[in-house]
């Protein structure tokens, strides 16, 4: 299921590093079944790519506010 990014912004930042995480070990979980032919729902490895990007842009624009402060 794909997360809203009002509902990550809401997070701190462990948080959305736990997040990512989490998505990163996904992803390599999937990218093993595709390669062995298990992968069931292709459309997820686009999910988690996409999320993994809006965490990382919200995390990047966490330290590029914090550092112009």
């Amino acid at each position: 299921m794909a997360t809203k990014s009002s509902d990550l912004r809401a997070k701190t930042d462990d948080q959305l590093q736990e997040a990512l995480l989490t998505l990163k070990k996904e992803q390599f979980n999937l990218r093993f079944q595709k390669a062995s032919g298990q992968l069931e729902n292709t459309a997820r490895v686009t999910q988690v790519r996409r999320e993994i990007a809006t965490i990382k842009t919200i995390i990047g624009e966490r330290a590029k506010s914090a550092s112009a402060a």
